[in-house]
């Protein structure tokens, strides 16, 4: 039985192309993958982070909210060195209104007309999030899905910044990503946790190499903060399974 993976975007080319990247990493119809066309309609969430990271958090975690299923979410844009990395998170909006592909490039290139083309350097940045369902039940029904554990250990193998919370971290031994490492969770987890190789700690936040932990809500201002962080540094080198 596939796993069903939303895909917060309306872009049927999108849906497309990361369908054929899990295809060919996890095997044809491990991931039933789906867009917001397939999901009952949700108000978009307002794009007000400040990063790509920020903004593909919020939408994932949108998606989770609204359909109960694990949700990847992406933000982009263009990052022109000489204006010191922007119009950023704002390129689709640049010249002020949404969307307006070429008011926005016009205006770019006025801003840059005084600029050699030596010093134009830019480049096109994504950031992409996966954001799971919490809760026990959920915890535990994904851990038991073979689909997803792999889903999971792709993200350690690739150097992705991962982020568990309360029960989150149960997913992780099934995913054997723990050995050496140190987490948080809820602290019922605490003994799996350990037997699984991990360093178990009672702490508000713990980071490890890319993998942010926490144990429960009341941790959320702290865990989004420093998972956030994670995510903006990008790719972790030691964030390996």
């Amino acid at each position: 039985m596939s796993t069903r993976l939303l895909l917060a975007t309306s872009n049927g080319k999108k849906l497309a192309e990361l369908q054929r990247i899990l295809d060919a990493a996890l095997g044809g119809h491990a991931v039933e993958l789906v867009g917001l066309a397939d999901v009952p309609q949700y108000p978009p969430v307002p794009e007000v982070g400040l990063t790509f990271g920020e903004n593909a958090l919020l939408k994932a975690r949108e998606g989770v909210r609204h359909t109960g299923l694990p949700t990847v979410a992406d933000d982009s844009g263009l990052a022109v060195d000489a204006m010191n990395g922007m119009p950023g998170v704002f390129s689709a909006r640049w010249a002020g209104r949404h969307g307006d592909d070429r008011a926005n490039l016009e205006l770019l290139l006025a801003q840059l007309a005084d600029v050699p083309d030596e010093h134009r350097g830019a480049a096109f940045v994504c950031a992409a999030a996966l954001v799971l369902p919490g809760g026990v039940a959920n915890g535990d029904k994904l851990r038991m899905s073979e689909d997803a554990v792999r889903f999971v250990r792709a993200f350690f193998d690739a150097g992705k910044p991962v982020g568990v919370i309360c029960h989150g971290g149960w997913i992780l031994t099934d995913a054997d990503v723990l050995k050496g490492r140190t987490i948080t969770s809820y602290p019922s987890l605490k003994t799996d946790l350990r037997n699984a190789g991990a360093t178990w700690v009672d702490e508000e936040v713990v980071v490890d190499n890319g993998l942010v932990s926490s144990r429960t809500p009341k941790d959320l201002p702290a865990f989004n903060a420093k998972l956030v962080e994670e995510i903006a540094e990008g790719r972790h080198e030691q964030q390996t399974a």
